[in-house]
């Protein structure tokens, strides 16, 4: 059997349609199963090994017929038996029914009538588990197994060597995930850091505190320079490496982001803070990943001494 799944959006909804993935291939062991998915996603597949081959395809991109042309071909000349939609376009679900794919499945909506299974949307769940009901399209009744990742022996190898290079490997760390000045929404400033860094230092002197610093990231930037002299600086390149440096982690401090799902996968206590978004749909019920969520809708607007609270606190 080959499958195909169209998944636009960006890394972190790839990865919580891994356990999508990866119950799919556990239930039909012998499928073949590829990706469609944005050229800034596709790097997400690097720790995940249910999948194929991913294909690349800019569904945000204001596309001409002859694009849209493009991909009804590549998809129908890999003949494919099954296709699964994650997005609810009734545009995307047409040139699915162009390719002549004898069963595709989706949500329920606009352009249910192009698919053959279509599926009740349940938006109030966790999305994971709101994604992996689309299997039931295919008949799997299975429970929505935990998200998880693969993270190659190589990104290990780098980090045990990076956590030796910052002298972190004998007494574990405090990983901090700052989120990225290229998304304002996901900005928590660098003095609130900065309170809760120094926190950190006052009351568990011997814990190191890592920050991550993603390449032209001004925040982390701006974070490395204000408190250069007690917080050491990590900068994985990828997502392997990052998995890898927050499966090290003792605690991973975040915004709500890729690398928050990262942590989940890796089950590495998790403190995230969230600005407008339900934390419920974004993390699993566990007493390990704990949310923040502030009042106003901007995560900005969280105290320091509330994330402290929740640290010390529980």
């Amino acid at each position: 059997m080959r499958i195909v799944a169209l998944l636009p959006g960006g890394i972190g909804e790839q990865i919580l349609f891994f356990p999508t993935l990866d119950d799919l291939k556990r239930s039909l062991p012998s499928a073949h199963i590829d990706v469609v998915t944005e050229p800034r996603s596709k790097a997400a597949y690097q720790v995940n090994k249910s999948v194929d081959q991913v294909l690349a395809f800019d569904f945000q991109d204001r596309n001409s017929l002859a694009d849209w042309g493009n991909l009804v071909g590549m998809i129908r000349d890999r003949e494919y038996d099954v296709a699964i939609v994650l997005g609810r376009s009734w545009l995307v679900r047409f040139l699915l029914w162009l390719t002549g794919i004898p069963t595709r499945i989706g949500y329920q909506g606009k352009g249910s009538v192009f698919l053959t299974n279509p599926v009740p949307l349940k938006q109030s769940q966790y999305t994971a588990q709101m994604y992996h009901d689309l299997l039931t399209g295919l008949g799997i009744q299975s429970t929505c197994p935990d998200l998880t990742v693969n993270i190659p022996l190589a990104d290990i190898d780098w980090a045990e060597k990076e956590q030796k290079r910052l002298g972190v490997h004998e007494t574990g760390y405090i990983l901090i995930y700052p989120g990225s000045s290229q998304l304002a929404q996901s900005i928590y400033p660098v003095e609130s850091w900065l309170q809760i860094i120094q926190n950190f230092r006052s009351k568990q002197p011997e814990m190191p505190v890592v920050v991550v610093k993603e390449a032209e990231d001004e925040l982390a930037q701006s974070l490395e320079t204000s408190s250069s002299s007690y917080v050491k600086m990590t900068s994985p390149g990828d997502i392997g490496k990052l998995a890898a440096m927050i499966g090290g982690a003792n605690l991973m401090l975040c915004t709500d982001s890729a690398a928050m799902h990262l942590s989940v996968a890796v089950q590495t206590y998790t403190i995230a803070l969230f600005g407008d978004t339900e934390p419920s749909k974004l993390l699993p019920k566990s007493d390990k990943f704990l949310a923040i969520k502030s009042l106003t809708g901007r995560i900005a607007d969280i105290s320091p001494n509330t994330v402290l609270q929740k640290v010390w606190g529980g």
